[in-house]
């Protein structure tokens, strides 16, 4: 038997009971789930159903606007409630003030009104927003917080600001205006100063803008006003100085019996004087000041002064040979000179007074004292011993020419010169005029001998040059005559004259010692001599002359004669004679002790030829010129 066909007996097998689950959970989770879809369903009715209401309507919740509760309102329902209730515009007023006056607009004048569409807008929009989701929280939120709404009021400032740009042209605004001096006919105006006003637009309209944001229904607004001050404020005062100055001449005047004056200076000078010029204030203001320009003033009284000074009369000595001190011959005097600053001190201050009394000024003036005072002694000046003496001679001379000469001489006789001065002979000779002493005689002017003043005087300065040139002094000026004059040669030879010719031609030399210097002249008309002296303290000068040196001689012109009216027919005056020309050199070295000081000077004279001279009675037949 195979094992394929061996069979088992049947075995039933046994299984445990199985357990059902319960189904109510999951029901219950249906349940749930299927009733809040419907409740769902149901509030999204109820939302479309709300939406659907209100869609063209002002939703619940937004605040009242005015008193007018708008929700519920269409857009064009709520704008015309709102225009109804909306009366500001129109009741409102605002009173603009400044300086006194009022000006009084509505705010609807002032450019406010309400913008009731915008107004509207926003509370339509409320709760509308983009999404569905968004627009109901929205929604909701103003059903709990509600939605607080303010109107919309515009306030066109345009019109706020061109009525007040009119307040301010036609009523505030000025220009600042600075006082003014004016001069004219010798009178100052003044014209008053003006306060600048401007009205600050931009700042009142701001002051306006919070009044209309408040919605105030009345308010009154002070205009701001921005003053700019003048800088010149018064010049009441600088026209009253101005008019005080100009209102009379001043004088000049000087006191003594015999004073000079008076002078006046005009009210047209004083107002060429006159100087105003601006100040600038620590504050910024400007203020005139009046002040005098003295430089014509001063120009004035320094044209004035050499007219009005009387110059220091110095001491005149002579020394006493046998004392060895001075004697005085002429006694010192001081001398007087315009006080410049002193008289324009006074002439400033009489410029400004009120009377006629106080406006003459009296003159100031200061003493000059004398260079050398009659107090001098000789050691104080070193005038101690003789140091030169020279003399000339001129006999054959008239009676005017010896005259003459003796006045001249006189004119130097004690003369002092300090150290370092300079010997000026026309400073000390003065006027030569018959008025001073002198006579009329023959002078040489030009290429003639003819009758004048002070014929003579040359003998003096001659005098003088050979006198300095002995003494070593350094000659500063000498100028020769045109022709030989045998008066001046008789001693010393020809080149040693000297002329002068007051103001063109002088005769001067230099003090160059420590010393002063004492001139005493001496006139003889028994011998015809004139002699100078020179006394001071010796240096050790001495003085070696070479020459004279003649060359190029040459003969002199033919006679010439003239016609005098004074003369009768056939009479004949030989008024001048006849002398060769020629050129004249003489050298001069001058030692101090064995030092040369001065190295051979040349003094160089050029002598014309002279003719002889005639006068003769007009017609004469030998009248040649």
């Amino acid at each position: 038997m195979s094992a394929s066909n061996v069979s088992y007996p049947y075995r039933r097998q046994r299984f445990a009971p199985s357990r059902r689950p319960n189904p109510w959970p999951l029901r219950l989770f249906w349940l749930t789930l299927s009733g809040a879809a419907l409740l769902f369903f149901l509030l999204m009715i109820m939302v479309a159903g709300y939406e659907f209401l209100h869609q063209d309507e002002i939703y619940p919740g937004v605040s009242t606007v005015l008193g007018v509760n708008l929700a519920g309102m269409t857009r064009q329902e709520a704008i015309s409630a709102l225009e109804a209730r909306f009366t500001y515009p129109d009741e409102a007023v605002f009173v603009f003030r400044y300086g006194g006056r009022n000006w009084e607009f509505t705010a609807r004048e002032l450019g406010v009104r309400l913008d009731a569409a915008a107004t509207v807008n926003a509370a339509y929009n409320a709760g509308r927003e983009d999404g569905w989701l968004a627009s109901l929280l929205a929604q909701l939120d103003l059903w709990t917080n509600g939605y607080p709404l303010a109107p919309v009021v515009v306030f066109d400032q345009s019109e706020a600001e061109q009525l007040l740009q009119q307040i301010a042209t036609d009523y505030v605004n000025r220009p600042v205006l600075d006082a003014t001096l004016t001069i004219q006919n010798g009178r100052a105006e003044a014209t008053s100063s003006q306060i600048g006003r401007q009205v600050d637009v931009a700042a009142t309209l701001s002051a306006l803008r919070s009044e209309i944001v408040a919605l105030r229904t009345r308010s009154e607004i002070n205009l701001v006003v921005d003053e700019t001050p003048p800088q010149v404020r018064d010049v009441s005062a600088a026209a009253e100085q101005v008019n005080r100055m100009l209102a009379l001449p001043i004088t000049f005047y000087m006191e003594g019996e015999n004073a000079a004056g008076p002078w006046k200076i005009s009210v047209e000078e004083l107002e060429a004087m006159l100087v105003l010029e601006e100040v600038q204030r620590d504050d910024g203001t400007v203020d005139y000041e009046v002040s005098l320009d003295t430089s014509r003033a001063r120009a004035f009284l320094e044209e004035l002064a050499p007219e009005l000074t009387s110059e220091p009369l110095n001491a005149r000595f002579v020394f006493n040979d046998e004392t060895r001190q001075l004697e005085v011959i002429q006694p010192s005097a001081s001398g007087r000179a315009l006080d410049l600053e002193d008289t324009l001190a006074r002439f400033q201050q009489a410029v400004f007074a009120d009377d006629a009394a106080a406006r003459r000024v009296r003159l100031a003036f200061y003493d000059v004292p004398p260079d050398v005072p009659d107090t001098a002694t000789a050691q104080q000046l070193g005038i101690t011993e003789l140091v030169e003496k020279r003399t000339t001679y001129f006999s054959g001379s008239t009676a005017a020419r010896r005259k003459n000469i003796q006045v001249a001489a006189s004119r130097f006789h004690g003369l002092v010169i300090p150290p370092g001065g300079v010997f000026s002979f026309n400073e000390w000779l003065g006027d030569v005029s018959v008025e001073t002493g002198y006579e009329q005689g023959l002078i040489i002017v030009g290429d003639q001998t003819i009758t004048g003043v002070g014929g003579g005087v040359c003998q003096v300065s001659t005098t003088a040059f050979q006198t300095a040139f002995y003494a070593g002094f350094p000659i500063l000026d000498r100028v020769n005559h045109a022709y030989r004059v045998s008066y001046y040669e008789q001693g010393e030879g020809p080149g040693m004259d000297a002329t002068v010719y007051s103001p063109v031609v002088d005769f001067r030399f230099l003090n160059d010692t420590p010393y002063y210097l004492l001139i005493e002249t001496y006139y003889n008309g028994a011998r015809s001599t004139l002699t100078w002296k020179f006394y001071s303290t010796d240096v050790g000068r001495r003085v070696v002359k070479d020459g004279p040196y003649i060359r190029n001689q040459t003969p002199p012109p033919p006679p010439i004669y003239r016609a005098n009216p004074q003369l009768a027919p056939g009479q004949i005056r030989h008024v001048d004679y006849a002398t060769s020309g020629a050129d004249v050199y003489v050298y001069r070295t001058v030692y101090e002790g064995d030092r040369v000081i001065i190295d051979r000077e040349e003094f160089y004279s050029h002598y014309v030829p002279w003719p002889d001279q005639y006068e003769v009675a007009p017609g004469d037949p030998r009248i040649n010129r």
